[in-house]
């Protein structure tokens, strides 16, 4: 029976931006190159380049010989981790791709290696020149390809202890602990480099985006170097209204308030902060007065546009909008009582309970990720909306949105990785206030 290697790899120029992908075929035993793949992709993400790259690869190699095992190398971390069946594939535009993927040859006939970036040259050249070639508004020739001149033949196949390999179990859905992927030395590097991360770093390519030449970026959490850097969400709670202070019920469904006074210097406060830091690249708000007009401060210091999204705006509190809580205990005493034990009960008069808030606000979050994927953007919500992002990213049950303390203007963060994990960096910071 035949042995093929497979390398593939991909990239993105701006993820998303400007993608491609690039995969070579060798023989197993002579390292002699068999196949060579690369195709500019148009715009997208640089996890589904290096998918549709692993995709051409396996494809090659089953034209050269379906009866073949292969060994696929690759410098993406996510993608063999996933393939491999240990880590869970969570985003949408993967899930088909590494679904195709399992399905080129039996699960038992291909197995995955992780390798370093600089052993994976061939791949990364071909994905490169497809991207050149595609913003040029030409297909990528390979006749024209230099990638094997430039690049070694590929190494036998010989066990490798330090990186993670195994069998591919056709099921990337399997899951992996955090502790699992922070285990290898990559993970313990990155971990090395979590405390360094500001709170709202900047969004940057990866290394595989950037071209031969580049360095490859550090990443933070548990999540290894090379998977890229997180979208990370700063979550700003919006400024004081005249209902604030008074702690009274103030949702989707109530008088709408703009902000105060006080709410105002707040927002302006909040905004020269984020400016010192300059790490924000896009700002989102809920569709409320007073969120639109803190992000309208924010935005501007910043030079930035705001957009609205409707999934971020607050719970509808039903009849109990303007209220205060003592107001509500003795109005409504059995549906209050009813809310504090379910996060299935709706407030009086038909709101919106607080699973079905975490419903809408999980499904923003997604959406959001996959349109900031590697870069930082300013969510100006509500209580709510940010508490449960919070609860979300913890793991935490649902009667952790009582046991938070959320003051007006403050900033929490959190990081969210390729793998669909995610890292709390902050939470009710207000030092920017003082």
């Amino acid at each position: 029976m035949r042995e093929f290697i497979v390398e593939a790899d991909g990239g993105s120029r701006g993820n998303p931006g400007p993608a491609g992908y690039g995969a070579v075929v060798s023989d197993a035993a002579t390292g002699e190159t068999l196949a060579e793949a690369a195709e500019y992709l148009g715009a997208t993400t640089n996890n589904v380049a290096e998918y549709s790259g692993l995709l051409a690869g396996l494809r090659a190699a089953h034209e050269l010989d379906p009866q073949a095992t292969v060994h696929v190398r690759m410098d993406s971390k996510l993608v063999v981790e996933q393939m491999s069946g240990r880590w869970k594939i969570k985003h949408p535009a993967m899930k088909p791709l590494a679904a195709e993927a399992a399905r080129v040859f039996p699960p038992d006939r291909v197995t995955y290696e992780w390798i370093p970036r600089e052993r994976n040259k061939h791949a990364d050249r071909l994905a490169n020149e497809a991207m050149d070639a595609g913003q040029r508004g030409e297909p990528w020739s390979a006749s024209a390809s230099r990638a094997a001149l430039d690049t070694p033949a590929a190494r036998p196949v010989t066990p490798e202890p330090s990186g993670p390999s195994g069998p591919s179990a056709g099921g990337a859905d399997a899951t992996v602990s955090r502790a699992e992927a922070g285990s290898t030395p990559a993970g313990k590097a990155a971990d090395d480099v979590r405390a360094a991360q500001a709170v709202a770093t900047p969004g940057t390519e990866t290394a595989a985006a950037r071209g031969p030449a580049a360095a490859t970026t550090p990443s933070s959490g548990w999540a290894p170097a090379d998977m890229g850097p997180p979208a990370t969400f700063v979550l700003l709670r919006h400024g004081e209204t005249p209902l604030t202070p008074q702690k009274r019920f103030s949702g989707s469904g109530g008088s709408d308030p703009s902000l105060s006074d006080a709410g105002r210097e707040q927002a302006e406060r909040t905004a020269a902060a984020l400016a010192r830091r300059g790490t924000v690249q896009a700002v989102v708000a809920s569709p409320l007065a007073r969120t639109r007009e803190t992000a309208g401060i924010v935005a501007a210091r910043l030079g930035l546009e705001v957009s609205v999204e409707e999934g971020l705006r607050e719970t509808d509190f039903g009849a109990w909008e303007g209220l205060t809580f003592a107001e509500v205990r003795e109005r409504h005493p059995d549906d209050l009582n009813a809310w504090l034990s379910s996060p299935d009960a709706e407030p009086t008069g038909g709101g919106e309970s607080f699973a079905d808030t975490a419903t809408r606000v999980a499904a923003t979050r997604d959406k959001l990720t996959a349109a900031y994927a590697g870069r930082t953007v300013l969510l100006v919500t509500h209580v709510t909306p940010i508490k449960t992002l919070i609860r979300l990213a913890l793991g935490a049950p649902p009667e952790s949105l009582f046991r938070m303390e959320l003051s007006a203007a403050s900033l929490s963060a959190v990081a969210y990785y390729a793998d669909g994990n995610a890292s709390v960096r902050l939470f009710n910071e207000t030092s920017h206030l003082r």
